[in-house]
């Protein structure tokens, strides 16, 4: 009982000297290379979330369309977020856009009534035969070399693009979790029913797997071009840190002597659009969170994934 008055009475003092004295700040460091970023001032949007059409127009500026063919999904209504509307409604593209929620495809058929260059598809795109891409493309006229993939599905869209093997478009555009830090190499569960997203750095990975390059990104997709089209665009360096700033969304979670954990940073659930409260994210009750100096030697910190 004693103790716990003495417990109370630090505790009590830890705080008052915390509201006295606690100073946090978040002073983010952006590595972005202006010359690795150039082609970001042709950002702009004529249907897609964020500048993704000013890119995809420069991009094929620079390296030029084999076939004038994109492929896209989930493809909502055909122009809602679009990064391949632009190209077939006013640019003249042939598209394959995929949809899999009934009421959605019906929109998309409405949007490219009387275009016969378009072959709308009502299907959810899986990981395996007969619903992954490859099984899908296989029953339409796409050429295997089509110039452009845009790929955004909330969750696996990393594993999507793993399991494309007949297909290899010359531009890839995937959504990726923009709140993973850039020094995060993070992969979802290959499983369609999960929504957590995947890091860009594990975009970027896959893409040097499959013969792929960075040469944009912006807030929430990653645009890769074929190894063999990326010396045209003249970019040294295409480190993640050099290309991309993750910015407001990143979060940052550190540990005081206490075993109060401290987040800095976005301190928003994006998604969930609410707060996260610094007392919600304890591991400790508040009443156990008193430092004891024990004079433990250091040592490494054990190994966790």
């Amino acid at each position: 009982r004693h103790m716990i008055g003495r417990v109370n009475e630090r505790d009590q003092a830890r705080r008052n000297r915390e509201a006295e004295m606690a100073d946090l700040r978040w002073e983010p460091r952006s590595r972005v290379k202006p010359e690795s970023t150039y082609l970001q001032v042709v950002r702009r949007n004529v249907a897609s979330q964020a500048g993704e059409d000013g890119l995809i127009e420069r991009i094929f500026s620079i390296m030029g369309a084999a076939n004038k063919t994109a492929v896209e999904f989930g493809a909502w209504d055909g122009r809602h977020m679009s990064n391949s509307w632009n190209l077939i409604a006013n640019k003249g593209w042939s598209g394959v856009p995929i949809e899999g929620d009934g009421a959605r495809f019906q929109d998309l058929l409405a949007t490219f009534d009387g275009n016969d260059k378009v072959t709308p598809l009502n299907r959810m795109v899986g990981l395996a035969a007969p619903d992954d891409l490859d099984s899908i493309l296989a029953a339409t006229d796409t050429p295997t070399d089509f110039d452009l993939l845009s790929i955004d599905v909330d969750g696996v869209d990393y594993h999507i693009w793993k399991s494309l093997h007949a297909y290899r478009p010359r531009l890839v555009v995937i959504e990726f979790n923009q709140a993973i830090p850039n020094d995060i190499h993070f992969v979802q569960d290959a499983d369609p029913a999960v929504h957590h997203g995947s890091s860009l750095r594990a975009m970027i990975s896959l893409g040097k797997e499959k013969g792929y390059e960075l040469v944009a990104t912006t807030e929430v997709n990653a645009l890769f071009v074929a190894r063999e089209l990326f010396p045209a665009f003249e970019i040294a360096d295409n480190d993640i840190d050099a290309m991309h700033s993750p910015g407001v969304y990143e979060s940052k979670l550190f540990q005081l002597y206490d075993g109060t954990l401290v987040l800095a940073g976005c301190r928003m659930l994006l998604w969930a659009e609410q707060p996260i409260e610094q007392e919600a994210i304890q591991v400790v009750p508040r009443e156990q969170r008193v430092f004891e100096d024990k004079s433990v030697t250091w040592r490494d910190p054990p190994t966790s994934s």
